[in-house]
């Protein structure tokens, strides 16, 4: 028999009433009396789980009853529709096959774990609800990137990670060497002598894959490069990450509105793509994580994102009368705090600020 997805199962829920089907899957819950037991079954494939009904007709129902959660389960039974009850159906079991056991300490049980603890569990955090959801949404919004792009005609640029060239100028590049830590050849000036090594010349993990994308739009007029970049800024905060993944589009024949035009058209699409198609892990989100992340993604997507001058920011940040860590005069660099009070006080919404002094930004 071909096993059926419970993601299938939820979206097409009808079509499979009263039909014997099979699944497979992982315990997240069991419980039980001396005649029967409920399991809540998790197969990967959706969010939300599917409650499994096995009774004592169960040849094995003593051994399906002490398995701990976990467990991996292949199930055959009838599907069955409850709308009267909290779950919206059911599979009766009329067969429970053991694939794989699982110890009774396994460290995810049926409470809630902090954040903290999950780090310490790496390879078992997917299985949490937190990041089962974070990791299905991050997928889901990775491909509405590409989607976004594809359907605009831009050429995604795959870019060198391993590099020489320094595209942000910051200089907090992680560099790499294939050279013997122990015994590091030295030039002369007993300076480490890269000619020795792999590529012949100091070599990096990419910041940025900017300048490859710049080339690339010379010929293909729109590119965009999506992957992997590092910073080795000694930075703890929410803001730096020593890894993450950076959207980088290109276009040749376009203006500075045309660039903030597709900035903001691509945050909306994501946004819209991902509560489409992530709604119960959007859902979710929303109840434990932020309750007002709804109202806040809807915002976005539903406003039109200012735009403003570099001396227009300035005046009404001194205006305001809001007392910051950063003074505020003409010339600065704005800080997280002002951008958050453009935002979040004064608009009440993303903008964009523009024509800010030269002597403080890249010449790009």
């Amino acid at each position: 028999m071909k096993t059926t997805l419970v993601k299938s199962l939820y979206r097409e829920s009808t079509k499979f009433s009263g039909k014997t089907i099979q699944i497979s899957g992982w315990i997240r819950t069991i419980r039980d009396s001396k005649t029967f037991g409920f399991i809540e079954l998790n197969d990967g494939s959706f969010f939300k789980n599917i409650q499994i009904v096995f009774d004592s007709k169960l040849e094995n129902f003593k051994q399906i009853a002490k398995l701990a959660i976990n467990s991996t389960l292949l199930v055959e039974g009838v599907f069955v529709l409850t709308p009267e009850a909290k779950q919206p159906f059911e599979l009766r079991a009329s067969k429970i096959v053991l694939e794989g056991n699982s110890d009774s300490d396994y460290p995810l049980q049926k409470k809630r774990h902090t954040f903290e603890y999950l780090r310490t569990i790496a390879h078992l955090r997917p299985r949490s609800n937190t990041f089962s959801a974070v990791f299905r949404v991050r997928s889901i919004a990775a491909y509405a990137v590409h989607k976004f792009f594809q359907e605009r005609d831009f050429v995604y640029a795959n870019t060198p990670i391993i590099t020489a060239s320094d595209c942000e100028g910051a200089g907090e590049m992680f560099k790499i060497t294939a050279l013997d830590l122990n015994n590091i050849p030295k030039k002369e000036d007993g300076t480490a002598d890269f000619s020795k090594d792999f590529f012949g010349k100091e070599t990096y993990l990419t910041v940025s894959g900017q300048l490859s994308a710049e080339a690339m739009a010379l010929a293909f007029r729109n590119v965009y490069t999506f992957g992997p970049t590092f910073r080795a800024e000694d930075s703890n905060t929410a803001r730096h990450a020593a890894e993450f993944w950076m959207i980088e589009p290109e276009m040749a024949f376009a203006e500075l509105k045309d660039y903030m035009d597709v900035a903001e058209d691509l945050v909306k699409y994501i946004i819209k793509y991902v509560l489409e198609n992530a709604p119960e892990e959007m859902a979710f989100f929303n109840s434990f994580i932020d309750k007002n992340l709804f109202d806040r993604l809807n915002n976005v997507v539903n406003s039109h994102f200012d735009r403003i001058t570099y001396t227009k920011a300035i005046d009404i940040l001194k205006k305001s009368g809001q007392k910051f860590q950063y003074p505020v005069e003409w010339g600065i660099d704005l800080q997280t705090e002002h951008e958050r009070y453009l935002t979040e006080k004064v608009f009440k919404k993303p903008i964009f600020v523009t024509d800010y002094p030269k002597e403080i930004k890249a010449f790009y």
